[in-house]
């Protein structure tokens, strides 16, 4: 039988790495919560207005909207997209392989009538991005980032059990690294 409390209590954080709860941090050690409930859904509605796109699209211009603070995970982003579309809200047209989303009549016309709303998400956006650079990173380790979740992303439906063992084991040695900070070397060797 599976223990779903210490789950909660050691969830993984957006970059995959465990999290635990902290100052400030919403249940289940996620981190400070981005949108209020219907945000998501609006904010996705009123990018795909501005222009058709991929899932993997919408995330990175979420990101972006965040200065790179944030970026929602594609179990986020594709249920409410799924929502959305059951709701006749977008169309999806598999372009590829992929799904490229657009906007129906029925979206445009919800968009119009939620246009203070979808002012009030801009605008906690704002608030939240500034609350979030606390927690920024560097440019180039939010990129790096970026490329290890596509990587793993890439490689979905490819594990074996030693792949699996061998990814996990190339994760955990590298954020013990990085936890225990640069390697210092003695006096004597710096002077050679």
């Amino acid at each position: 039988m599976r223990d779903h409390h210490s789950h909660r209590e050691h969830s993984e954080g957006r970059d995959g790495f465990e999290k635990r709860p902290g100052p400030g941090r919403e249940r289940g050690g996620r981190g400070p919560r981005v949108f209020a409930p219907g945000d998501l859904k609006l904010l996705l509605l009123a990018l795909i207005a501005e222009q058709p796109c991929h899932g993997y699209d919408l995330i990175r211009q979420i990101e972006s909207m965040f200065d790179g603070a944030y970026s929602p995970s594609p179990g986020v982003i594709y249920p409410t997209l799924t929502f959305l579309e059951e709701s006749e809200m977008i169309l999806g047209d598999a372009d590829g392989g992929k799904k490229r989303y657009s906007i129906t009549d029925a979206g445009r016309l919800s968009l119009g009538e939620q246009a203070i709303a979808l002012d009030g998400v801009r605008m906690r956006i704002e608030v939240s991005k500034r609350s979030l650079r606390g927690q920024d990173r560097p440019a180039e380790i939010h990129e790096a980032v970026h490329n290890l979740r596509h990587a793993l992303q890439m490689h979905h439906g490819r594990w074996s059990p030693e792949e699996i063992l061998r990814v996990r084991d190339l994760l955990n040695n590298t954020a013990k690294a990085i936890v225990d900070g640069p390697v210092v070397k003695p006096v004597q060797e710096q002077a050679e």
